[in-house]
Formats: structure tokens, C-alpha cells, sequence
């Protein structure tokens, strides 16, 4: 029975950064599938790593992509490790400015694709294993303009906690939400609409901030959602604390938004 890791989302940013952080772990995996769309940059993974890759090309958001890997799973029965779900997008957009398709694509993405492949690899968790999956700092409270995005990574977070007690229960495995604030990935590339909706970030982490906290996390048994960074987890505590309308009153004044 092989012993693997799987990433998606491990062609950039903070999946990429989880795939890299692997190679550190010593975990005496056999094979590291990764998924994303674009082949070619999952190719240049290959001389990245010590262990043997395995790559998968799929696009998650489409229907059938997720039942791909389930056939795979039900052919290897791989015994899984890690599963790092790291596929996503946002839009920083008006909702009534963006187009139902792409908004629906994101919900496919974020949030449909993680319960598919999560439900998937369930049976073949290995006992100890880990789920991680990313949310976001934007789980943590209503986001005008960025509202789509912010209610898929609340769905994440909800799913993923949830997730955790059942995995510990049935499989001697675990869960980890991690919430990343503002971080510098190609996130933006896309992110970005015909008009400038965010125009201040209170502060700009790193992918690898944002993974070995997530590492240095998961050695607190009962930890179950990761966030690095005082200002990140102050933020954490606020929203927490104040009423959501404020909250999102101060968003819409720091980002000159009417």
C-alpha cells in the first residue's frame, strides 16, 4: 500500500508552498500526487522533490473531476497522509458587476470540489493522517464586494472543523482549517476585477509564513484551525467580539467604499 501525499492547487502560491515544505518532513512517502490545471508547471514540480510525482491535471471546478480521483482512489487504495486542499479563487468585485458564471465557479471550486475530494480520500486516510484544507481570513465575517469569496471559505472553515471530529472518530485522522490573511500569491492575479474595489491591505504575509505556522500547528492535538500573525489573529479575536454590521462598516470606510 502506497503511502502519498496529495496536493491540489500545487502548481502556485501556498499550495506550492505546502508541496515544497513535503521534501522537509521525512515522512517516507512513497509517491506525491499533485493536482492543478496547468501540466506544464505541475511538470516543473518534478525536480523539486525527492519523491517520486505523480501528476494529475484537472480542473476541480468541473463535475466530473472530482470523481476522477475517486476512481484512482478505488483502483490503488493508496493509504493518504496528507490531503492538502489548497484550489480556490476570489473576486474582488460588486456582485452585481460580475457575471453569475464566474461567481458560480468559485462556489464549484471552493467549496463543492473540497467535499468531493474529501469524501473521496475519506476511506484511505491513513490512521494519523491529515486533511488541511485552506480557508481564509475572510471565513471569519461578511465581506461587501468580496461576499461571494468570503461565504465559500465560511463554508470551508464550518466543513473543515466539522470534518475534523469525524475523521478523528472513524480514522484516527484529523483536519486543519488554515485562515491566511492577506498573502502574496497569484491569488491577485485574478482576484482582481475592471475596478479597483480593495485598496488597502493591513498587512502582506508570505506563503511560507503562512505554511510553517500551519506545520508548527498541526503538533497541538486539539488545534483544528491554523492562522499566523499577530495582526491576523487580533483581527480573528474583534470580529469575534464586535457586531458583524460594524465590522463590515469598518471594512467598507477603510477601503473608501460608499
Amino acid at each position: 500500500m502506497k503511502k502519498i501525499a496529495i496536493v491540489t492547487g500545487a502548481s502556485s502560491g501556498i499550495g506550492k508552498q505546502f508541496f515544497l515544505s513535503l521534501n522537509d518532513r521525512k515522512d517516507g512517502l512513497d509517491e506525491i500526487w499533485v493536482i492543478a490545471r496547468n501540466e506544464s508547471k505541475l511538470e516543473e514540480l518534478r525536480s523539486l522533490t525527492d519523491v517520486p510525482l505523480r501528476v494529475f491535471p484537472l480542473d476541480l471546478s468541473a463535475q466530473d473531476a472530482t470523481s476522477t480521483m475517486q476512481k484512482v482512489f478505488e483502483e490503488e487504495k493508496p493509504a493518504i497522509q496528507y490531503l492538502i486542499c489548497a484550489s480556490g479563487f476570489g473576486r474582488f468585485n460588486a456582485i452585481a458587476d460580475d457575471e453569475s458564471a464566474i461567481l458560480e465557479n468559485m462556489v464549484d471550486l471552493n467549496c463543492r470540489s473540497i467535499v468531493g475530494i474529501t469524501r473521496a480520500a475519506f476511506p484511505y486516510m491513513a490512521k494519523g493522517g491529515t486533511m488541511i484544507l485552506i480557508a481564509s481570513m475572510a471565513a471569519l465575517q461578511p465581506i461587501p464586494y468580496i461576499a461571494t469569496y468570503g461565504a465559500t471559505k465560511a463554508f470551508v472553515l464550518s466543513y473543515g472543523r466539522a470534518l475534523n471530529k469525524e475523521l478523528r472518530s472513524a480514522k484516527g485522522a484529523r483536519c486543519l482549517c488554515v485562515c491566511p490573511f492577506w498573502t502574496q500569491t497569484a491569488f491577485f492575479d485574478r482576484a482582481y476585477a475592471e475596478k479597483t474595489i480593495v485598496k488597502k491591505y493591513v498587512v502582506m504575509y508570505k506563503p511560507e509564513q503562512i505554511v510553517k505556522r500551519a506545520w508548527k500547528d498541526l503538533k497541538k492535538k486539539n488545534r483544528d484551525v491554523s492562522i499566523h500573525g499577530a495582526t491576523a489573529r487580533g483581527q480573528a479575536l474583534l470580529v469575534k467580539i464586535l457586531p458583524h454590521r460594524m465590522v463590515m462598516r469598518v471594512w467598507m470606510n477603510q477601503q473608501k467604499l460608499k
